[in-house]
Formats: C-alpha cells, structure tokens, sequence
C-alpha cells in the first residue's frame, strides 16, 4: 500500500481538475483524492463541491454514503471481513470476532502502529468459499480461526 501524501489544497485542486471532463465527475474526483491523501480529507469537502458546484451538505452526503471513503487514513494493511448471511451461515461470526480479538479493534478501527485497518463488507461474491476476507485487496476464502491467525500474524510484522 502506497504512503498517503500529507493534504494540500493545491494538489487537490489538480486532482479535482484532472477529473471535471468527466461525466459524473464526483465518485471519481473523490477516490483519486482518497487515492493520493489516503482518505477524503475534511478540507477536501467544500473544495470539491464549489467546483461541482453543489452544497457542501450534498458532497458531506455523498462522502459519507459509500462506505469505501474514509475520513481519515486507513493502516498500511486493510482487512475486510464478509458479513453477508452466506459467509456467516459457514462461521463467519467467528472469523468476525477471531480477527477482532486477534487484532484487539473492532469495526472501522486501525491499529495504534497505523499498521492495520479492520472493515466490515457486506458481500465479496466469494459465497460458496465462505467465510471469506479481502486482506489488502486480495481475496481469501474457507477462513477459519487457524487461518485468521496466520493472517494477522503477517498483517503484523
């Protein structure tokens, strides 16, 4: 994963530039900025509005409708953890809480290091290989309390 770049509102106005030709411009100014300052920034809000020209109430709702924006930095490592019913009918409740108590975070946290972000979804299409997890983009299924383990245990070095 990539170091995000501290905030600068001159950089975040090329990159809300960069993406204005666009037709429905705002999901895509809003994940390169999260791209490159490693979330959407506070300061980012009115930006990106007076430049679509929207209220910053309605860009504030949009930032925190999707689920994948984030407010503030993720950790250098992002874990999340399918809670849909097909992963939790095949013991995902207890890879849910293997990799909270393992990790000692729950839902949204990041770990005091920065080094691990633990997040919730609510469907990875891996169904009928449940329970099943995205460790830093990157599928992986049948977990159980074994497998958690070994996952954190590389999450942390």
């Amino acid at each position: 994963m990539n170091q995000p770049t501290p905030w600068d509102a001159d950089r975040a106005r090329e990159i809300v530039d960069a993406h204005l030709g666009l037709e429905g411009p705002a999901l895509p100014i809003l994940h390169a900025l999260q791209e490159e300052f490693g979330c959407v920034p506070e300061a980012a809000v009115p930006l990106v509005a007076e430049r679509l020209n929207v209220s910053r109430a309605e860009m504030h709702g949009v930032v925190t409708f999707y689920h994948d924006f984030r407010r503030t930095p993720a950790g250098r490592h992002v874990i999340k953890v399918c809670r849909a019913e097909a992963c939790r009918a095949r013991g995902g409740r207890d890879v849910e809480a293997a990799f909270r108590r393992l990790l000692g975070l729950n839902w949204h946290g990041t770990s005091a290091d920065g080094r691990v972000t633990l997040e919730p979804v609510f469907c990875l299409g891996l169904c009928a290989t449940g329970p099943a997890a995205l460790v830093d983009g990157e599928p992986v299924a049948r977990l159980d309390e074994a497998a958690v383990a070994a996952i954190v245990e590389e999450v942390a070095r």
